[in-house]
């Protein structure tokens, strides 16, 4: 082996660690921004044409310094990310929210969502995303969208589901794992090569109030796990029979010997009755009658009373209501008690000016 030859060996060796020694110290770098995120990637799998398509990434400052986002982009136009707030406090969270194009875009597409910061330090997080959208089958609308809804009714709502193929296309059966969703699909039409759908989706009364986010899944006779499985979005908001206002009650600051008042609101949009109010604290009472009546809106007096050291006092307020859906309620309550004032001792003697 000749000098020169030997020479150009060293070189290329010696260039390859000074780049793999760069590369961890980037890498190193990076993690720290890398570790606000509970997860860096999200495989849709495979997505009817029109369907709402959207992931979320959480991000949380884990830092005791403010972290920033100063920029935001994706690597392919058929995935937008929108992110609603780009300055965090420590343990801050926020969600940046993935939304792929099922519309204008077909097929595999893959996308790289680079989240830029520059505080606390300099650094960039990758998010990878991948779907497949298929061109045969169809959904109208996108998602099952039920908005707001009072807890205890049980609403449905429907989607057009139309395939373009094979004449034995089906639909062989719907499945969710979200015990208050409901779900089935009613063949409404077959000819050659085509076929259509109706989805039915339903809450259950029992459903808790909440965000509702999850999806049902159409299980079809397609070949391949993947390719035979088409997810649908669902998404409510479920609303409490029952309000009540406000969600916290303070009774302000009161001296140790004197009472404390405030009031709750209780309201429904049909006239109910409240059976009891009580607490776990007998400090805190309610100190007039319940109605006997049914209305759609009660005041509810609550007063603390007796001596007690200095300092926050808290309790639950527990209310029972004659709704189905919402027989039980809680909502916390407090006070701040004044400590006592001590008299001062007179100096003996004459006081000289």
């Amino acid at each position: 082996m000749s000098r020169n030859t030997l020479l150009k060996m060293l070189l290329l060796l010696a260039t390859a660690a000074f780049v793999t020694a760069v590369d961890a110290r980037v890498a190193n770098a990076q993690k720290w921004a890398t570790d606000m995120f509970e997860h860096t990637s999200h495989d849709f799998g495979v997505v009817a044409r029109g369907a709402k398509v959207q992931h979320v990434f959480t991000l949380e400052n884990i830092y005791e310094e403010d972290a920033h986002v100063s920029a935001i982009r994706s690597s392919c136009t058929c995935t937008t990310p929108e992110i609603s707030k780009r300055s965090l406090k420590t343990w801050e969270k926020v969600e940046i929210v993935a939304r792929i194009d099922t519309h204008g875009f077909l097929g595999r597409k893959d996308a790289t969502i680079t989240v830029v910061f520059d505080k606390p330090f300099p650094g960039e997080v990758q998010l990878h995303t991948q779907c497949y959208i298929r061109r045969d089958v169809v959904i109208q609308p996108g998602a099952i969208l039920f908005g707001s809804v009072v807890q205890g009714s049980s609403p449905e709502q429907k989607a057009a589901i139309s395939y373009a193929g094979r004449d034995n296309w089906k639909i062989e059966k719907v499945e969710c794992a979200n015990e208050n969703i409901v779900a089935e699909v009613v063949e409404t039409s077959r000819g050659p090569g085509q076929v259509s759908y109706d989805l039915k989706v339903r809450l259950k009364e029992g459903a808790p109030a909440g965000y509702i986010r999850d999806h049902v899944m159409l299980v079809t006779n397609d070949p391949g796990i993947r390719s035979s499985r088409v997810p649908v979005a669902v998404e409510a908001t479920v609303v409490s029979a029952v309000t009540v206002r406000p969600s916290l009650l303070s009774l302000g600051i009161v001296k140790s010997d004197e009472p404390a008042r405030g009031r709750l609101v209780v309201q429904a949009k049909t006239p109910f009755r409240i059976l009891s109010a009580t607490s776990d604290d007998p400090r805190f009472t309610c100190t007039a009658p319940l109605p006997e009546k049914a209305a759609s809106v009660h005041l509810i007096p609550i007063t603390f009373t007796g001596n007690s050291l200095s300092g926050k006092i808290s309790s639950q307020i527990s209310i029972t209501t004659d709704v189905p859906s919402c027989k039980k309620l809680s909502t916390p309550v407090e006070v701040w008690i004044k400590p006592p004032v001590t008299a001062k001792t007179a100096p003996s003697g004459p006081v000289e000016l």
